[in-house]
């Protein structure tokens, strides 16, 4: 039976594809955004669809619909993005909480929340399960993203302990694919358009820090196994376990590209994390899911989205 279901952030990177993904599979969906880092052209193929309708409204503000469930993937995701205004950042995370809980409080509707792998900050624990606390900075120039998405979570799970608010948690690894910001600041695209464009690719630090890197589809097929269980509230991490250091990263994306860029290192930004890697145990076990796309495949999807936004 098909939903109607609202998501916020709706016309971001992921946004975009997850409403791609629920009108395929017959639902009805309410694009939610404000466009601060989302775009109307992620979205614009969908306009004229009869199941699908868009929103300019910013979630700190209160709103109301009447929808069966809620994704709230509203918030800047890179850094350059949610340092570019740090209070608004954390005011998006948390009140942007508080409305969704409070509406699915209203409707009695099933709620999910995309949380991130940034809430166990800079790992002791390796790789990071969901039962792991996490080592965060609570003052540092990432804080606002990263202290918001943990605040966001115990709103969450208060709201399911104390008003019986059905709720679900993802936490959020590296994933990447077409419709990235080119200009997000996330290493994939970084790596890619200095890449098309034949600029040297910067390498922060001296390139050994890890990550795990989940094609976009892959992530989507995660988040819609677990709103649409009953045993699961989350967090449960949606990731993929094969980690990479950035320097292999680098080698695999001028492998696709080609060309003479040359790798330039610059000094590691602060509270930059040196690991992060998913144990998807839980997922693989109460979900069914691990992600299946390998990372050269996705590259190239991802590299022939740049070079025909890019016009290289």
């Amino acid at each position: 039976m098909s939903k109607r279901i609202l998501v916020t952030g709706g016309a971001g990177f992921l946004g975009s594809h997850l409403c791609d993904k629920l009108i395929a599979q017959g639902d009805d969906v309410i694009c939610l955004d404000n466009y601060f880092t989302g775009a109307k052209d992620n979205v614009a193929h969908l306009v004229d669809h009869p199941r699908f309708e868009r929103v300019r409204h910013d979630v700190i503000d209160p709103f109301k619909f009447e929808v069966d469930q809620i994704y709230n993937l509203a918030c800047p995701a890179s850094p350059p993005h949610y340092q570019y205004n740090a209070i608004k950042t954390v005011k998006t995370s948390v009140m942007g909480a508080i409305n969704c809980l409070g509406l699915a409080k209203r409707l009695g509707a099933r709620v999910f929340q995309a949380s991130t792998s940034e809430v166990y900050g800079d790992p002791e624990v390796h790789p990071q399960p969901e039962s792991y606390w996490g080592k965060v900075n609570p003052i540092g120039i990432r804080s606002c993203y990263d202290e918001g998405k943990r605040v966001a979570e115990t709103l969450f799970m208060d709201y399911h302990r104390q008003n019986n608010v059905d709720i679900r948690i993802a936490r959020i690894f590296n994933t990447y694919g077409p419709r990235m910001n080119p200009d997000d600041g996330r290493v994939v695209s970084n790596f890619i358009v200095q890449a098309l464009r034949g600029e040297d690719i910067t390498i922060y630090g001296d390139g050994t820090q890890t990550r795990s890197f989940c094609y976009v589809e892959d992530l989507l097929e995660g988040f819609v196994r677990l709103m649409n269980q009953d045993e699961l509230t989350g967090p449960i991490n949606i990731g993929n376990p094969c980690e990479f250091t950035m320097l292999e990263l680098a080698e695999l994306v001028l492998k696709q590209v080609g060309g003479t860029s040359k790798l330039v290192y610059k000094p590691l930004p602060g509270d930059d994390p040196k690991q992060r890697q998913p144990d998807i145990s839980l997922a693989k076990k109460g979900l069914n899911w691990e992600p299946s796309v390998q990372l050269e495949e996705g590259l190239e999807r991802t590299v022939n989205y740049f070079r025909e936004k890019l016009a290289l």
